[in-house]
């Protein structure tokens, strides 16, 4: 995949202009303010609260961008102008697990309600099935106490298979991780 290459331009429910494209280089300094803002808000990802540094962003990049270049990897990230208002990614396992794939997704704060994260999830598991060779399921993580996101990837066709109880730290509280799944 070509850096920056675009795979939407239009308008959200709201009325705000995106592009939905594949990230480059030159994207690190969004990157971090978007993840950071995730992460000091606390919302429903593993980093809380924490604050990455621009070394450590630029290298994430950087190997995303070569783990896409190698079709292993899908990244997808929304901008409206300037403004890096989410993400999503299908990331390939390897090896006697090739043909699964685990799914992240953040919208920030800003654009949420606007019915990007579900055309942003669509658009990536589009690009997944297209570009990953061989991945025939999509597999995620999501806080049990995220009714919205539950709600999406039901949606989209994800189901349950499991939950591990009081696994995962969010606000300072133990909540339940469930796991779920998507056959291609």
């Amino acid at each position: 995949m070509k850096q920056g290459k675009i795979v939407f331009q239009g308008i959200s429910r709201k009325g705000t202009a995106i592009i939905i494209r594949y990230p480059k280089s030159s994207d690190v300094a969004a990157f971090l303010k978007y993840i950071n803002a995730l992460s000091q808000e606390r919302t429903f990802i593993l980093a809380q609260g924490r604050k990455f540094k621009i070394e450590e962003e630029k290298k994430w990049l950087e190997d995303k961008i070569k783990n896409i270049e190698k079709k292993r990897t899908i990244i997808l990230a929304v901008f409206a102008g300037k403004e890096l208002a989410g993400s999503a990614s299908v990331e390939q396992d390897s090896d006697a697990v090739a043909s699964q794939g685990s799914f992240h997704i953040g919208i920030t704060k800003k654009f949420r309600g606007e019915g990007i994260g579900k055309l942003l999830m669509a658009l990536t598991i589009e690009e997944a099935v297209r570009n990953l060779k061989g991945l025939r399921m999509i597999t995620l993580n999501v806080f049990a106490n995220n009714p919205v996101a539950m709600s999406l990837y039901k949606k989209m066709g994800f189901k349950k298979f499991g939950s591990l109880p009081k696994s995962v730290l969010r606000r300072g509280k133990y909540v339940d991780n469930d796991y779920m799944y998507l056959n291609l």
